[in-house]
């Protein structure tokens, strides 16, 4: 009698390979990518508010400037802390859940 056998491996997370394996250069890294980090956010958020605050600025070539500025943002802040957050742990994985979000954080806004 043959029974339903079936592989009943479960993928919960993925291993995420690092850019590096010597801990120097991640904290050299770790600091280059959140000084990044924080110069996208702050530069997209200032335009951002700069746009809005401003009535001369309510043209159509500012708001589809707004909306570049607003897509940047979601696009570093759905990778770039799990990425620093690989970076700075010596636990580099990503949960399932977790990857799918980003990929759907990423693929949501090209519609």
């Amino acid at each position: 009698m043959i029974r339903n056998m079936r592989n009943q491996t479960e993928v919960t997370e993925f291993i995420l390979l690092g850019l590096s394996s010597s801990p120097k250069m991640r904290i050299v890294l770790f600091g280059i990518f959140s000084v990044v980090y924080s110069i996208t956010l702050a530069g997209n958020g200032i335009f951002l508010m700069l746009i809005w605050l401003d009535s001369q600025l309510h043209t159509p070539m500012y708001f589809f400037l707004s909306h570049l500025s607003f897509v940047d943002i979601w696009y570093t802040t759905s990778t770039v802390p799990q990425m620093l957050s690989n970076l700075w742990s010596p636990k580099k994985t990503i949960s399932f859940a977790g990857c799918g979000v980003q990929t759907l954080s990423r693929s949501m806004t090209c519609y």
